[in-house]
């Protein structure tokens, strides 16, 4: 399993105002290192949106029907514009890197993801998976443009605890017959479903945040199975 480190800690370098012409240092900035330091900023951007909309204090219970003493729910920083913005600089220079023509996942948890991947410029489909087949017209289970067996499918999840939805996701994508590129999801809550993604597509799953970088003085931070 892979992590992005978006931790605001990380200070992105302020850029300086002196004239090209009086610095020493001076060099052109590649494309490559432009782009390392806008993914820096993003990630900054989105922990902090994270942490100001996206976190809950309280007992919860949680998709996989676990209890918690709080709760991440994504939809509340990823749909406000700064958020947004972040999130699809993020997710679609994952989509660039991993050769993606297909961006989505498990509705609703994917919805905006997909979306933000299209708006941050992912030259890419994005498609939606129903957890069942629908029953009428089209009686289709993967919505959005059709993809073909040449396509490559990263397979996106706001929030992984075990990885429930992004496996049925995948799941669903395999018996369609489609290739799984990667996996990315907005924020590891670090509790184990990570491996289990990354073995059931057989190919790289990042998270983009952990619970560490938006809820670092959380009770139970010793005790997840992934620090043990």
């Amino acid at each position: 399993m892979s992590i992005d480190r978006c931790s605001p800690s990380i200070a992105t370098p302020a850029f300086d105002t002196t004239p090209a012409s009086h610095r020493l240092d001076w060099r052109p900035v590649s494309a490559s290192e432009f782009a390392a330091r806008e993914s820096l900023s993003a990630c900054a951007r989105l922990v902090a949106e994270l942490r100001a909309h996206a976190l809950v204090i309280g007992e919860v219970t949680l998709t996989s029907g676990a209890t918690a003493t709080y709760y991440v729910d994504a939809k509340r920083a990823i749909l406000r514009p700064e958020g947004f913005h972040a999130l699809a600089t993020l997710v679609a220079a994952r989509a660039r890197e991993w050769d993606a023509t297909a961006v989505g996942g498990m509705t609703m948890g994917a919805d905006p993801i997909a979306c933000a991947a299209l708006a941050g410029g992912a030259q890419a489909k994005a498609f939606l998976v129903r957890k069942e087949t629908k029953a009428h017209g089209l009686q289709r289970r993967i919505e959005g443009p059709p993809l073909t067996p040449e396509d490559r499918c990263l397979v996106v999840e706001d929030v992984l605890t075990t990885g429930g939805s992004a496996l049925a996701a995948i799941d669903a994508l395999r018996e369609a017959g489609h290739t799984i590129c990667g996996v990315v999801s907005v924020l590891d809550r670090l509790a184990g479903g990570g491996a289990a993604i990354e073995a059931a597509a057989g190919a790289p799953y990042v998270a983009l945040t952990t619970i560490d970088d938006v809820y670092p003085e959380r009770p139970d931070r010793d005790g997840d199975p992934e620090r043990m």
